[in-house]
């Protein structure tokens, strides 16, 4: 069973950068396709993107693409998202997630998750 646990969260201005890590123990960690979620006060959390277990395959929801990078590098067991150009609306809880070799989009697909880290954007 993998652990996950991320940092990196704080706050921010509109349009400045944040990088958000997440450490992986406990599994073979290229076996794990990787997740970003994020959940919003009073909303469902929702997905952010994912990268394969090889790291040379990604997708994103259409609302990030362009501003936010997934990246993992497998030798340290992490994986990172570098977020630029924050807008206000991407203040969340931000979660990474584990999925036994898929790299879905799909919430309930990952069974493995960390306790989140806040990133706040203010106008």
């Amino acid at each position: 069973q993998v652990q996950l646990v991320e940092s990196g969260g704080g706050l921010v201005q509109t349009g400045g950068s944040l990088r958000l890590s997440c450490a992986a123990s406990g599994g073979i960690f290229i076996t794990y396709g990787m997740g970003w979620f994020r959940q919003a006060p009073g909303k469902e959390r929702e997905f952010v993107g994912s990268i394969s277990r090889s790291g040379d395959s990604t997708q994103y929801t259409d609302s990030v693409k362009g501003r936010f990078t997934i990246s993992r590098d497998n030798a340290k067991n992490m994986v990172f998202l570098q977020m630029n150009s924050l807008k206000p609306e991407d203040t969340a809880v931000y979660y990474c997630a584990a999925a036994k070799w898929a790299w879905t989009s799909r919430r309930d697909e990952y069974p493995y998750w960390g306790q989140g880290t806040q990133v706040t954007v203010s106008s």
